[in-house]
């Protein structure tokens, strides 16, 4: 079972459930999580081999959305993935579509990418845990493979500096990677409404892509947030969070 953080609210709208992207965990989402939560229950998971989420030997979007079903259980669920855990929402709702109501796909499609997320990886692993003594120590050492502070930052949130290990399990991550940016050949259709939600100034969501999209997701509509990157949530979050309520609203 996936750990999950739980932002109750007072009315009765559909329930949203939240899965973060590769490195990410629960936590990034938690002022998002809160604020969406004056309209409608929200929970947030760790995907499986983050955050405090079990770890696992495969790291398969069939397995991840099993996991994001079960937390659902029977009780349809709004479902809003981002990128990795934006493919993972996308396969649940082609499994599951008795489980989802309505789905965002936040800056990804449901295609194979070419550009592996290893160059992170090996970072991390680079890090001598042992001389780390405080957040600072790591992102010092973590400078000469990532020169962006707001990627190192991103990064470190998932550093237990008093346990002096990362919350993330990189060896299965690292083998599992051509999984994580592919997708699976999956039978099924998801017929409810599905939003794919991209920043302008992402390449992620491709026009080549929006073929592919519409055969699994036929009443999907696509929106871009100006000014947003890959990670839109973050550049953006005011947009974000008023876009996916806009959807979720309808």
């Amino acid at each position: 079972m996936l750990q999950t953080q739980s932002y109750p609210s007072d009315t009765q709208a559909s329930p949203l459930l939240i899965a973060h992207g590769l490195f990410g965990s629960a936590r990034n989402w938690g002022v998002i999580a809160k604020r969406m939560s004056a309209a409608r229950p929200v929970t947030a998971v760790d995907m499986r081999n983050h955050g405090d989420s079990l770890w696992h030997d495969t790291h398969g979007y069939r397995d991840m959305a099993s996991d994001l079903s079960r937390v659902v259980d029977t009780d349809p669920h709004d479902v809003l993935g981002h990128s990795m855990g934006g493919k993972a929402a996308m396969v649940m709702a082609l499994q599951h579509p008795e489980r989802v109501r309505k789905l965002v796909v936040a800056d990804i499609a449901p295609v194979a990418y070419g550009h592996t997320q290893m160059p992170m990886i090996d970072a991390m692993r680079s890090i001598d845990l042992s001389a780390v003594e405080k957040r600072s120590d790591a992102d010092r050492q973590l400078q000469d493979h990532i020169p962006d502070p707001g990627v190192r930052a991103f990064l470190l949130q998932s550093l237990d500096v008093r346990e002096r290990r990362w919350r993330l399990n990189l060896d299965v991550l690292a083998d599992e990677m051509d999984e994580i940016i592919g997708f699976p050949e999956i039978d099924g259709v998801f017929g409810g409404p599905a939003l794919f939600l991209a920043g302008s100034e992402s390449d992620y969501v491709t026009r080549e892509a929006r073929p592919r999209i519409r055969e699994l997701f036929p009443r999907a509509v696509f929106a871009k947030i100006p000014g947003a990157g890959h990670w839109l949530h973050a550049d953006k979050p005011r947009e974000f969070e008023a876009a996916v309520a806009a959807f979720l609203d309808a």
